[in-house]
């Protein structure tokens, strides 16, 4: 009698087990407090690397190198940039689809910002390889340049926590300790 009960009792925590995975499978995404969590563990560390790499961009402009010596380093520094934009895009894609209204239109908008910064400073890196040094003047005219270029696009895809189309998201951007 008891290897019945004990057959019938493991056959029941399986079948439990089971509905448990597939109901958690079915239930959609993590909270918006769990997926602002994540999303700002995931552009913390974004924000501090284009501030570092900001910053050293600007001591480039000011030092005193060569312009090929200029160029290597700025070429560097913004393919750093393009790969720490990249390595949040994916750890906000990780993240998943918040549990709210339009949860999947918002985690894509994130997604997309960090593309839009991801290629514009692949595309200041490919402007500045691409600039001759033979003649200072003009490889720093170019160099400024593109770093107005880039100023603007990075601008223009700025992301704005203060747009999301969910209250839930909001609050919890406010309020998860991630994100302050």
């Amino acid at each position: 009698m008891r290897t019945c009960r004990a057959t019938a009792a493991g056959k029941l925590t399986v079948v439990l087990a089971t509905l448990v995975l597939v109901v958690a499978a079915c239930g959609g995404g993590p909270s918006p407090r769990a997926w602002a969590a994540s999303v700002c563990e995931a552009l913390t560390p974004w924000r501090a690397e284009i501030s570092k790499l900001t910053s050293s961009t600007d001591q480039q402009m000011t030092a005193q190198t060569t312009p090929a010596q200029a160029k290597e380093n700025l070429v560097r520094l913004f393919a750093g940039a393009a790969d720490a934009s990249e390595t949040a895009r994916r750890r906000v894609a990780d993240a998943g689809v918040p549990e709210t209204e339009h949860g999947e239109e918002i985690s894509r908008g994130f997604q997309t910002t960090l593309e839009k910064v991801r290629d514009a400073y692949g595309r200041a890196r490919d402007t500045i390889d691409g600039l001759g040094t033979a003649e200072p003047t003009t490889f720093y005219d170019g160099v400024k340049a593109t770093v107005e270029t880039l100023t603007k696009e990075y601008d223009a895809s700025a992301l704005d926590t203060s747009q999301l189309n969910s209250e839930e998201l909001k609050q919890a951007f406010d309020e998860v300790p991630e994100c302050r």
